[in-house]
């Protein structure tokens, strides 16, 4: 007999677990699965020296044998448990102190394939094994967790009177501005102008965020600085009074003309004077208390590469200098207690020392000399522990660019941690999370980083799938719109690099204060606000796009986290475009309640937080994949195309029983979105859909 197949067939023989004409048993390949969530990796976030017990899935009398792959040993498993369908196998090892990486090895009669982080695979790398490292453990309340990030001067003004005043005092060697008009969009040189947004407002707008099903806030950074973004920090130990509490104010604007930050008096009194700085904090109490008591968590920025030219340690604008209360900066005097937390060129170039070496040489951004500064190290990690402790009870920190800390990658390490000792000695509960791009292994190894901002692993390959557009709308790629391997192979790729505890707290988002709003991209227009002007930001976009990205957000693995304003329908181009202030009168009503539902949703059926995610099929702008465990399965679809499409999918490898039925519990398309749609009969483990173009469609499983 002719022992020839087409590929169809090959393809049928493989999904229904059936045999080719000479009797050889075939991999039903469906049906191999494992991860490392609690489903199989039990305890999930094992301690050291516990006992471990991993399984595997396959499909029912499909395999001969099942190996763990362990340090080049092969460990054999054990059949432990099977329902209609699949076979599942374990092995129990007893942990030491180190983590474990391994894969497995399927073998049939003759046919042997092996399973890693990719899943089947004909060839391993180690880059792809499983991780587990006992001991390593992130915040429950993180995993899952919906995140809403503030960018402070730009939500909501709900104390006029802590307004940064025009003429206040100079930054970058002009007058700040205070804008009078909420409404306006941010200048090309929009980093010294001031909307007025601080903590009142936010304490005003807790019932909008509660409404909206924030479970966590993020903070852009709070302390005292003198730009509207904060990241050049002047006083890690105070909130800044402008977007706390004035209670004492007096003193001087600048006059015109004068450009000398030793003579704005008003801007230095709001800063110095004790009485501001400890109301500040005071406020900043309150609205923890107010968002714990919520059931709310928040975060913090930290910035700690690089302080600030204002930074009280360096004091190059003279503000400290004869400010009650504060010892002279290492700018200027020699003999500063700070001196050592730079690294200054010319011993000799004081009083008024300018030497110091610059964060990528921007003399307002001084580097911080930790490897030459016992006394910076110190007072850096009691800054780590202090606003995780009482009386603050922050609830974790984001570290800004935090790979570049220190002077080599050895000292990056070392002083991370020490930095996570700290905190988590302090508040065993909180959250340590960083920006980083590229590569994120080195630091999530459980004694550093729990987890980062997820550019490379969920931002940038929903981006280019989605729009065809890079992230800060610098360029178009008809290449990769669409490309759904493209997509797969980076998220394959990249989320190997997260064991399981740093991808479930990971921070998904579509926006942030660094790059051009998701919406923005959805008109394909490359350029920024200097080039296009801020009105094309808004121009050709397609909101139905938006939903569809919004729908994957809130159902993969990690921590959906929204850009304020999204949720309103913001638009803007790469940073400042990107920091309008909320649309509040102006929202987007129709996209509120759109991510109001999907949240609860997200909420309602636990496998979308917690369960495991599987590829289920994908073409040219089509994704389909699942996330399921043994209580739930659900699987989400997205038809990026122009024009309707129908699709037969095998849904049974995701653990719904081969006859049944699966309803639309979201779906989403031009018009706007619904909670309800088709019913689709499932037959023999596969159903038959019809997409309109542009949609997308949770569908749930439910027992017939």
């Amino acid at each position: 007999m002719e022992n020839r197949l087409d590929l169809e067939k090959i393809k049928n023989l493989e999904n229904n677990q059936q045999y080719i004409s000479n009797m050889r048993p075939v991999f039903n390949r469906r049906a191999l699965f494992t991860d490392t969530t609690a489903e199989y990796v039990s305890p999930a976030e094992p301690k050291s020296y516990d006992e471990l017990t991993i399984r595997f899935r396959t499909a029912k009398n499909n395999i001969d044998r099942v190996s763990l792959v362990l340090e080049d040993t092969n460990y054999i498993m054990t059949k432990v448990e099977s329902d209609k369908h699949f076979d599942f196998y374990a092995l129990k090892l007893s942990l030491d102190n180190r983590k474990i990486t391994y894969h497995f090895e399927i073998q049939t009669g003759r046919l042997k394939c092996f399973y890693d982080t990719r899943g089947v695979v004909h060839e391993v790398n180690p880059y792809y094994d499983f991780v587990v490292i006992p001991g390593f453990q992130t915040p429950g309340w993180a995993k899952g967790a919906v995140m809403y990030q503030i960018y402070v001067d730009r939500f909501c003004n709900g104390d006029p009177s802590n307004d940064v005043q025009t003429n206040e005092y100079c930054y970058i060697g002009e007058p700040v501005q205070k804008v009078e008009d909420w409404g306006r969009n941010p200048a090309q040189m929009d980093v010294r102008e001031f909307y007025g947004g601080d903590l009142q407002g936010v304490l005003d707008k807790m019932d909008y965020l509660q409404d909206l099903g924030v479970e966590v806030i993020y903070f852009n950074p709070l302390f005292v600085s003198p730009s509207n973004h904060k990241y050049d920090i002047q006083d890690y130990d105070y909130i800044d009074p402008h977007i706390g509490k004035i209670v004492e104010d007096g003193g001087e604007l600048l006059p015109q003309g004068q450009k000398e930050n030793r003579l704005a008096t008003k801007y230095i009194n709001r800063v110095t004077n004790y009485a501001n700085l400890e109301a500040s904090n005071r406020l900043f109490i309150q609205l923890v208390e107010e968002a714990h008591r919520r059931g709310m968590h928040v975060i913090i920025d930290g910035v700690f590469n690089h302080c600030g030219s204002f930074n009280k340690w360096l004091d190059r604008e003279r503000i400290y200098e004869n400010a009650e209360g504060f010892e002279k900066g290492a700018y200027v005097s020699e003999d500063s207690p700070y001196r050592s937390y730079f690294d200054f060129h010319n011993q000799n170039g004081w009083p008024y020392n300018n030497s110091y070496d610059g964060w990528w040489g921007h003399d307002t951004l001084p580097k911080l000399n930790y490897e030459g500064s016992r006394e910076l190290f110190d007072y850096v990690l009691r800054i780590g522990r202090k606003w995780v402790s009482p009386p603050y009870n922050a609830d974790g920190w984001r570290l800004d660019v935090a790979a570049d800390l220190g002077h080599s990658q050895d000292f990056n390490h070392h002083f991370w941690q020490e930095f996570r000792k700290a905190v988590k000695d302090a508040n065993p509960n909180a959250i340590i999370l960083a920006e980083h791009y590229g590569n994120t292994r080195d630091w999530l190894q459980g004694n550093e980083w729990d987890t980062v901002m997820n550019y490379d692993a969920f931002m940038e390959p929903i981006t280019w799938f989605l729009t065809g557009m890079e992230k800060h709308s610098d360029d178009y790629r008809e290449d990769l719109l669409g490309n759904a391997e493209s997509f797969w192979g980076a998220m394959r790729h990249h989320s190997a690099s997260f064991p399981m505890p740093s991808w479930q707290v990971a921070m998904n988002e579509l926006s942030n204060h660094d790059h051009s709003r998701f919406l923005t991209r959805t008109n394909h227009k490359v350029g920024r606000t200097g080039t296009l002007g801020p009105q094309a930001a808004e121009q050709g976009i397609n909101k139905a796009v938006f939903r569809e990205a919004v729908v994957m957000q809130m159902t993969w693995v990690g921590a959906p986290t929204i850009y304020y304003g999204d949720e309103a329908g913001l638009c803007g181009f790469t940073d400042p475009d990107n920091r309008r202030t909320y649309p509040w009168g102006k929202e987007d009503r129709q996209m509120i309640q759109f991510h109001k539902d999907i949240i609860h949703l997200r909420r309602e059926h636990d496998e979308l937080r917690n369960g495991s995610l599987k590829y289920v099929d994908s073409d040219y702008n089509f994704l389909a994949y699942g996330r399921f465990h043994r209580k739930g399965q659900s699987l989400i679809l997205v038809n990026n195309n122009d024009h309707a499409i129908e699709k037969q999918l095998f849904v049974w490898d995701l653990g719904t029983p081969k006859h049944g039925r699966m309803k639309t519990v979201f779906r989403t398309d031009e018009s706007g979105y619904a909670l309800e749609g088709q019913d689709y009969e499932v037959i023999g483990g596969k159903i038959r859909v019809e997409l309109p173009k542009t949609c997308a469609v949770i569908l749930k499983y439910f027992e017939e």
